[in-house]
């Protein structure tokens, strides 16, 4: 399963990038340094909610839309897993016998 903090990243980056903002940009607006945003962007490191108040604020949309979103890609995760370990359920194992 993909960690939270990798979701968090990906909706970061991909609201940065479609404002077409530099990570020095959202530093500046933000007041945090450009590497940890980065880590963030990554799923590197799991940001505060006083730090994702302030990225969303720097990329002007709400918080609860970043939430949403991630909430959105962790519900679609969830549901490929569920959809594979049922599927798994069904399959019939194969033992493999050493000849």
């Amino acid at each position: 399963m993909t960690v939270m903090r990798q979701f968090v990243g990906e909706v970061l980056r991909a609201r940065r990038i479609a404002e077409g903002l530099t990570l020095r940009d959202v530093s500046a607006r933000a007041r945090v340094s450009l590497g940890y945003i980065s880590e963030v962007e990554r799923g590197q490191k799991e940001p505060s909610s006083e730090l994702l108040a302030a990225l969303a604020a720097a990329l002007e949309v709400p918080l609860s839309k970043v939430l949403l979103d991630v909430s959105s890609l962790l519900e679609l995760e969830e549901a490929a897993e569920a959809h594979l370990a049922s599927v798994s359920s069904i399959a019939p194992s194969t033992v493999v016998s050493a000849a």
